[in-house]
Formats: structure tokens, sequence, C-alpha cells
């Protein structure tokens, strides 16, 4: 069986589709995956870090652009679709998955033009323009959230959470892994990073290392921000570990006590699966605003505080992370309701979904899966 999976651009598309893909070749350890997407994106970097091959189309985005640049991006999709319609002939390809972003509507078109079977994973609340375009295309739509059914067919959509990677429910076997004495606070702003969340921290870190000495932090900067940020670190005298960007999210999660973050909803999904608290400050140029509709459902939930860019300090944000370390209770309050909101079951649905419209029995037996705790 050959499956194909559109997908890239950003963690938030990306780690989905990993972690969907990790599902078929556990049913099925024979399964071929081939991953599509562009050079513009986070997956080349990121698939081969996970060991899975990668094909390149021709795709640009249209959404938040000037004209000429909606313009090339719609003239950029004949040439998608036909190099797509090239890499479904040459693999022989079963079943194509689009999980958002400008890969997808070329490979969802190229799939329904030789009568593939297709479907569409959306994580967000608010669903992309690319898997509303694309939505008559696919026989199955499986959301993240059940706000984002009204958007679809009803007959077509299944809601079944955001798929994660399994190694965030398995408890961790060796001693770099596991929780260590003492407080400690993950700050990252996507795959990417967040300039704007490296300011803020930056700006208060000398207040929060007098108030919380014996604090320490994992930094993820993002690949442009991370010598700014070292070096402030560094005049500071405050040890911490600065990265570009974290491959092991969840190694490096299973240590917090609490989080900073943006608001994808990769980054909810694995936050609640591994029932940590969070203070969410929602990328406010995100399509339809999705990140803070992600962000109120886990802080309506009790998971989270939201905190707007727009009143993003580093005083605010300093007063907000003391404020939850001062206050053991309520961290522990927040990390439980975290962990009530997390749904683990989404790649296993998806994937016996996906093998009943392929027309294929299930007869791999599957071992235990791990809860978490």
């Amino acid at each position: 069986m050959t499956i194909v999976i559109a997908a890239g651009g950003t963690g938030g598309h990306l780690y989905p589709a990993v972690a969907l893909a990790r599902e078929f070749l556990h049913r099925d350890p024979s399964t071929n995956i081939l991953f599509v997407g562009t050079v513009r994106g986070v997956e080349s970097r990121v698939l081969a870090h996970e060991g899975f091959e990668l094909a390149l189309i021709t795709a640009k985005p249209v959404m938040g652009k000037g004209l000429l640049d909606v313009v090339k991006g719609v003239l950029s999709v004949p040439i998608g679709i036909w190099q797509s319609l090239g890499i479904l002939n040459q693999r022989q390809a079963d079943l194509v998955i689009g999980v958002g972003g400008y890969t997808s509507p070329a490979m969802l078109i190229a799939a329904a033009l030789k009568g593939i079977a297709r479907v569409i994973l959306e994580p967000n609340a608010h669903p992309g323009l690319a898997n509303k375009v694309v939505a008559s295309f696919a026989q199955r739509i499986f959301l993240a959230f059940e706000s984002a059914r009204t958007f679809f067919e009803r007959r077509k959509v299944r809601v079944v959470g955001t798929p994660i990677r399994q190694e965030f429910l398995m408890q961790p076997t060796d001693s770099a892994s596991t929780k260590q004495e003492g407080q400690h606070l993950l700050i990252f702003g996507g795959s990417q990073g967040a300039k704007a969340i490296n300011s803020a921290v930056l700006e208060g870190l000398a207040q929060l290392s007098r108030r919380l000495p014996g604090l320490t932090i994992t930094h993820q900067t993002g690949e442009g921000d991370c010598e700014r940020v070292r070096d402030a670190y560094r005049t500071l005298g405050i040890q911490a570990r600065i990265v570009p960007f974290l491959y092991d999210m969840p190694a490096v999660l299973r240590t917090a006590d609490l989080v900073v973050a943006r608001a994808g909803a990769m980054t909810i999904a694995e936050l609640t699966a591994c029932g940590k608290a969070a203070i969410l400050i929602p990328l406010p140029t995100a399509i339809y605003d999705h990140q803070m509709k992600n962000a109120r459902a886990m802080e309506a939930a009790g998971g989270a505080i939201v905190l707007p860019q727009a009143d993003l300090t580093g005083a605010k944000l300093s007063e907000m992370i003391e404020g939850a370390f001062s206050d053991p209770l309520r961290l522990e309050r927040m990390q439980r309701k975290s962990l009530e909101m997390r749904r683990i079951d989404a790649g296993e649905v998806i994937v016996g979904e996906c093998y009943a419209l392929m027309g294929v029995t299930d007869h791999i037996s599957q071992t235990t899966r791990a809860t978490g705790g």
C-alpha cells in the first residue's frame, strides 16, 4: 500500500501528518509513505529527521499576500496538479491525505482526477482556505474541533481530534527524559519561532530570575532569532537551554511544569496529551484568528491562560509566569484540566476510516497503547 501525504509549511501542518504516517506504519510496517511539500517550509529538515521521504512540487501561498503574489499562487496551481499527477502515476498511490497548507489543493485535485481515495485532515478550530477550497474533492474530512463542522458537508465529516505522535503518550525509559527536581519553564513559538515572544521574555528575564532564582528554562527561538536570544541570556548571566528548533518535543515537554507558547492546534494537542499548563499567546496574524479560538478553548477548560499579543510585555509575561509558579495548587489544577482535554485516539480512528474507504481489511494485530497517567 502506498500513501501520499500533502503537508508542510509549518509544524502545525506537518506533525499531525507525521503522527498519522506512524499510525499507518504501526498497522502495517510494509506501507510506503511519501510526503509532498515545497522548498519553502520546514518539511525538508523535519522529515529528514523523522526518516520519511519527501517529494517537492510547485505551490505558493495566497492568503495574506499582495495582488502579485496571489496571481503567482493561482498560476502555480495547474503546474502543481501536473506534478502531482506525475507523482501519483509513478508511485501507484492508494490514498492521498491533505493536511491543509498550499500543497494540499494540487494533490487532492490530482487524486480526484485519477479516482484515488482521498481525505482531508483539518487540525484547527477554524478551517484554512486550502481545505475549504478542496473539500468538495475529498471523500472524508477529519476535524479536530467540533466548531469546524459547519464549514463542510456533514456526511463527509468525522470529528476525531488531532493525531499526535505516540511518543507523547509513552513513559520515558531514560533519565534524560524524566522530570527533574525544581521548576522548569518551556518557551517556544511554534516551528518557526516567535520574535514577539522572544523579545517579551528577554525584556522580563532579569525580573523573572530575581523572583524565581531556581527556575530552569528551555527556550526554542526559531532559526532567525537564536543568536540574539543567546546573547541576551549570556549578558544577564542566566543559564538556559536555548535552541533554534526542538526535534524531540515529547522528551522536552515532559520536563516542563509550565509552557509559554503560541496556540496552534498541534501545540494544544501536545500540551493536553502531556497534561501541561500553559500561558498561550496566539499569533494575531493567523488566518481567521484560529489560534485565538484554539487558545480560548483550552482556557475555558481550565488548562491555560490566554495573553493576547496586543497586551504582551516583558513585565506582564513575567508576572504571569511568577503567579503560576507561586501557586502550586493552581498550577496542579491547570495541569489536571489540561490532561482532561486530551484525545489520544485520533490517529487510530482516522487510519481505520481510511482503510474502510479503500476497502482494505485491517488484519494487523495492534499492540497495547500507552495511555499516560
